[in-house]
């Protein structure tokens, strides 16, 4: 399969999962998530999806290293850091709450947490 197949194919079960998620059918979502990531470990949509549905399901250990994965493709994204923050919290994880917490704020202020790197 080449890359554009891979991405249809990737995109039709992220809608699925989505579909899934939106009637409550979590397994199914998770599932479904879980193969969107492994035919593209670089899709920040799917790891963030894919951590937030974990977290409904309790899986908090999974949930939390998704939403790790999700930061780490995108550092500056403000909801990925609000969902980990939220993962962090029912894991009882507080210190790491409030640290991905202020990342967030940071972000919703207009600040950057990772600067971003200079192609110069």
């Amino acid at each position: 399969m080449d890359d554009d197949d891979s991405q249809t194919t990737r995109d039709a079960l992220f809608d699925d999962a989505n579909g899934a998620l939106a009637v409550g059918e979590l397994e199914a979502a998770v599932a479904k998530y879980r193969e969107c990531v492994r035919i593209d470990p670089e899709f920040f949509d799917g790891w963030h999806a894919l951590g937030m549905a974990l977290m409904k399901t309790g899986e908090l250990k999974e949930a939390i290293g998704a939403g790790l994965q999700a930061i780490t493709l995108k550092p500056n994204d403000l909801l990925a850091w609000t969902g980990l923050s939220q993962m962090y919290v029912k894991d009882g994880q507080i210190a790491e709450a409030e640290h991905a917490k202020g990342n967030a704020r940071i972000l919703s202020l207009g600040g950057r947490v990772v600067k971003e790197e200079d192609d110069s």
